[in-house]
């Protein structure tokens, strides 16, 4: 980790450190997900219910974002991660001990309730950054964030196939035990800038953030749309998959991660585009690749090849839609950003909990292609938004102050 910095106090082993940590973080709420089936049937649950393992996560991750990620603004960063990484180790280990269902659905909630440590460190490695290199320090953190979401599932399902599900949760104690070690050790300290504040104050002003910044309310609720049609994708394809034409095994369901992976590799090139002022075009191609995505998802009800283009397409445009939201809004305030990833992350994955609760309902219904339906109306809902957002808001943005800001913020 000595590594000398590319700008300002932010290191290229310290940046890949605190990329692998969010990933690792957001894992252990996507474990179950190759497994639901397994899960189910070891605690005699149907899909409907297995599939409230993934709005529980999704749950727990918002509360987690409301309460505990603006706490960064208040005490020291690197204590707080330190502390929720511990936490979750624990809580992990519960997990897999979990004697039945309802204490793996409570363990899977605090669990993501304290896994928003990850959220804790990217905007500590924002504030880490140069202005001018802050959509790629983002885009790089959330690259390792959106790989540790896709490639749980690889990896839960190859565990499983070797130990059992319980193995995949036992192994995740371990990993962010070490992770908790590793950024006690290599962390910087860092000042907190804003004004002081009892804890319900704080909770207040987090509050309080949508209603004095107009960019953060769009582009929380764009946000929260993709990752609501992101989830119906992710929650409803193990019960596509288990079923014929497909009739795969629990290793083969993770290892779609691998392919997902590809779109989360684009993060980094939508940050450098982003610092390179083209932001919006990043946004508006990411909203329309959501749209285009779910005839291709449809078709994969028979064909593996459209379901694997379908997968990748969709997995790239939510990454874009993703970083180019988050370079506008953690440019707003500087002195808040824990606050405002907050607001912005809490709304995001209600976006989230949403899609998936939809999703284990339409399932039950209407199958396959009602969940693609679903997918495809809230990817036209995302692009609908983004389309009003900038005839609203946009000319407004572009007079934005431009210092301590990004050139994502400034060319807004």
């Amino acid at each position: 980790m000595t590594t000398k910095p590319p700008t300002g106090g932010l290191s290229r082993g310290l940046l890949l450190l605190m990329s692998v940590a969010t990933g690792l973080a957001v894992s252990g709420n996507y474990f179950a997900q190759p497994l639901l089936d397994l899960i189910g049937r070891e605690f005699g649950i149907g899909p409907s219910s297995a599939a409230l393992l993934v709005t529980a996560a999704q749950g727990g991750y918002a509360l987690g974002l409301i309460l505990l990620v603006p706490l960064g603004d208040l005490v020291d960063r690197r204590l707080l991660a330190v502390a929720l990484y511990a936490a979750t180790a624990l809580l992990l280990l519960v997990s897999a001990a979990a004697p039945n269902a309802t204490v793996l659905l409570v363990s899977t909630a605090l669990t993501a309730l304290t896994s928003v440590g990850a959220q804790v460190v990217v905007p500590f490695a924002a504030a880490l950054a140069a202005p001018e290199e802050r959509g790629r320090v983002v885009g790089t953190v959330m690259t390792g964030l959106m790989l540790g979401l896709l490639l749980a599932r690889t990896a839960s399902g190859a565990l499983s196939e070797l130990g059992g599900w319980r193995t995949v949760y036992w192994a995740g104690a371990a990993l962010m035990a070490l992770m908790a070690v590793l950024l006690r050790v290599f962390l910087p300290r860092l000042g907190n800038d804003g004004e002081r504040m009892s804890y319900p104050g704080l909770l207040r002003s987090t509050v309080a953030m949508f209603r004095y910044e107009p960019l953060l309310r769009w582009r929380a609720s764009i946000a929260a749309l993709s990752l609501a049609s992101f989830s119906v994708l992710w929650t409803a394809l193990t019960f596509l998959l288990v079923e014929a034409p497909y009739g795969w095994s629990e290793s083969a369901i993770g290892l779609l991660g691998l392919v997902g992976a590809v779109g989360a590799l684009t993060a980094t090139v939508a940050g450098r585009l982003a610092d390179r002022g083209y932001v919006q075009i990043v946004a508006g191609a990411g909203t329309v690749l959501l749209v285009a995505s779910w005839p291709a998802l449809a078709a994969g009800a028979h064909s593996l090849a459209w379901l694997l283009i379908g997968v990748v397409v969709l997995d790239l445009a939510h990454q874009a839609v993703l970083n180019s939201s988050q370079n506008v809004v953690y440019a707003l305030r500087p002195e808040a950003r824990n606050r405002i990833n907050s607001a912005f992350m809490t709304t995001f994955f209600i976006g989230g909990a949403v899609g998936s609760a939809l999703t284990s309902v339409v399932w039950t219904h209407s199958g396959w292609t009602g969940v693609c339906v679903l997918g495809a109306a809230l990817s036209a809902a995302t692009v609908a938004l983004w389309a009003l957002e900038r005839l609203t808001v946009g000319r407004a943005a572009r007079r934005l102050p431009v210092h301590d800001m990004t050139p994502t913020a400034s060319s807004l």
